[in-house]
């Protein structure tokens, strides 16, 4: 076995599949920094099957959640963060063949490269098997975040909820500003102000951090414009 095939080998190890055809993985760990012949092609179709494989997951997994609710779950898996996370766990950036300048400035842990080439793998196990095969592979690597879903979590995404009125509306999107911070480090109580320029309206809110006074001042702007939930 060559240096170059133990190294695969180990990958594949960590992949949990076996190429028949290993050329589709040496051109899925290929970026464009390289030359002509690069992953984008199985990058493009990689994101199509991960798309229909997690759509289809969260469907069966969450028989009660409405269509807005399964569209954010679907798309905090899909992310290129969510992404760049799971190819740290399979160390994918080891593996990655880049050009000399995205080498240099390090690429191989830049979250938008790694993000790619996972996708690029996902459609190179696709050509290589078949749609069962990639589908048992990702929701193998995407398992423990899969269980960590929770629909009273994304139902409480008032944010989102609201921006999504308003830019359904073509509205301007809302400004949060934070007014005050009280208390100590350990026990701070954060207050925030939501400001829509159309329909004119400013609200607050207010939670142990910036992040959770900004949705409780979010679902106060979609109390007062009367919008359920979806």
């Amino acid at each position: 076995m060559t240096d170059q095939q133990a190294h695969l080998a180990r990958l594949q190890r960590a992949l949990g599949y076996q190429f028949v055809d290993t050329s589709l993985l040496e051109l899925a760990l290929t970026h464009r920094s390289v030359g002509g012949r690069n992953n984008e092609r199985l990058e493009f179709l990689g994101d199509s099957i991960l798309n229909h494989i997690i759509a289809e997951a969260i469907f069966r997994k969450f028989p009660d959640a409405r269509e807005g609710e399964m569209s954010r779950m679907r798309a905090s898996l899909v992310k290129g963060e969510t992404l760049a996370r799971v190819a740290r766990d399979l160390d994918l950036g080891d593996y990655l063949v880049l050009g000399s300048g995205e080498r240099k400035s390090g690429g191989k842990r830049r979250g938008s490269i790694l993000a790619d080439a996972l996708e690029a793998v996902i459609g190179a196990i696709l050509l290589d098997s078949d749609v069962e095969t990639c589908r048992t592979r990702v929701l193998d690597w995407y398992d423990p975040r899969l269980q960590a879903l929770s629909l009273d979590e994304v139902s409480k995404d008032a944010k989102t909820r609201l921006q999504e009125y308003l830019q359904g509306r073509q509205r301007p999107l809302p400004e949060y500003a934070l007014l005050a911070v009280q208390g100590e480090d350990h026990n701070q109580q954060f207050e925030v102000a939501c400001r829509l320029a159309k329909p004119s309206l400013v609200v607050e809110g207010s939670g142990s951090s910036r992040r959770k006074a900004e949705q409780a001042a979010a679902r106060v702007a979609l109390e007062r414009l009367q919008v359920r939930g979806k």
